[in-house]
């Protein structure tokens, strides 16, 4: 695993350039909801993702975005294994260390299994997830980030991060959560989409609206450990109208502001919390992404 890694959902690790599926998706053979705009001749940051992941949810201006990353990046495969399985390591010990038994989930991607949900009403079947994106194919796939246990429940409401007043009002989220109660919002690999005078107030909004005792579970990018390879996708993604924006450890940590950080503190995901079996290889710090969780006191 020898480069940086900006995404999440299932892992794959093939190869660049390998042939086009022929269960990859076309613009003539995709069946979607009559209100959903798909816009697929452009690329969108989660369908670059799925398809670099070995996902099939991805339309051809994604997966030439992909192989442009891949033919110089090709571990990006695996690195974006690793933060994907940091997500599940975080809620699985929110609810498990910390009791949390509701999420706020923003920018949910293209659905995988398992799924955040899953994840969590493994721990407690009672808990409850809402999940909030902007992609219109995320719309599409919404019944698979549906299917809640009898005792939990789950919801799919569409929004933008940079608008949470709007998604926050959605009678989804009321209809789900209780807000008087702690609430985990998980912000995984998007706020590295966003400069810090985008990001950082929506992110301050979700966080006031939450009671104390919530928690705030992020991942973001960074260029510290490999600059001349965080260069490359940026160019690649820029060619593709995707903004990237790298983060420091020190500007990474400015999102906790105020709220206790979970121990081990923002560290490169392969280090937050490694599976024993995963433990050796965590030393290594070879991804390129920073995570942490914090406490609203």
């Amino acid at each position: 695993m020898d480069t940086d890694a900006w995404g999440s959902d299932t892992a794959d690790t093939g190869t660049a350039g390998a042939a086009v599926s022929e269960s990859w998706l076309t613009e003539a053979d995709y069946e979607a909801p009559p209100e959903v705009d798909l816009r697929i001749d452009r690329a969108h940051s989660a369908r670059v993702y799925d398809y670099l992941l070995g996902g099939k949810t991805n339309f051809p201006a994604d997966r030439e975005v992909g192989d442009r990353v891949l033919a110089e990046l090709p571990g990006v495969r695996a690195d974006a294994a690793a933060a994907r399985a940091v997500m599940h390591r975080m809620v699985r010990r929110l609810a498990e260390v910390h009791g949390v038994r509701q999420f706020l989930d923003v920018g949910t991607g293209i659905p995988t299994t398992p799924n955040l949900h899953e994840i969590v009403q493994a721990v407690d079947p009672a808990c409850r997830v809402v999940y909030v994106d902007n992609d219109p194919i995320v719309l599409a796939h919404s019944r698979a980030l549906l299917t809640s246990t009898p005792e939990g429940r789950t919801a799919y409401v569409q929004g933008d991060l940079r608008e949470p007043e709007r998604f926050l009002a959605d009678p989804g989220v009321a209809a789900t959560l209780d807000l008087r109660e702690p609430v985990a919002l998980t912000l995984v690999n998007i706020v590295h989409f966003l400069s810090d005078e985008v990001a950082h107030p929506p992110v301050r909004k979700l966080l006031d609206a939450l009671p104390a005792g919530s928690f705030l579970a992020l991942t973001a990018a960074t260029a510290d450990l490999a600059p001349e390879r965080a260069e490359v996708a940026d160019r690649r993604y820029a060619e593709a109208g995707i903004s990237l924006h790298f983060r420091s450890r020190e500007r990474f940590e400015r999102f906790f502001a105020g709220l206790e950080l979970d121990e081990p503190g923002v560290v490169l995901v392969d280090r937050w919390h490694p599976e024993p079996a995963e433990a050796a290889a965590a030393g290594e710090g070879k991804v390129g992404l920073y995570g942490g969780v914090g406490r609203k006191e």
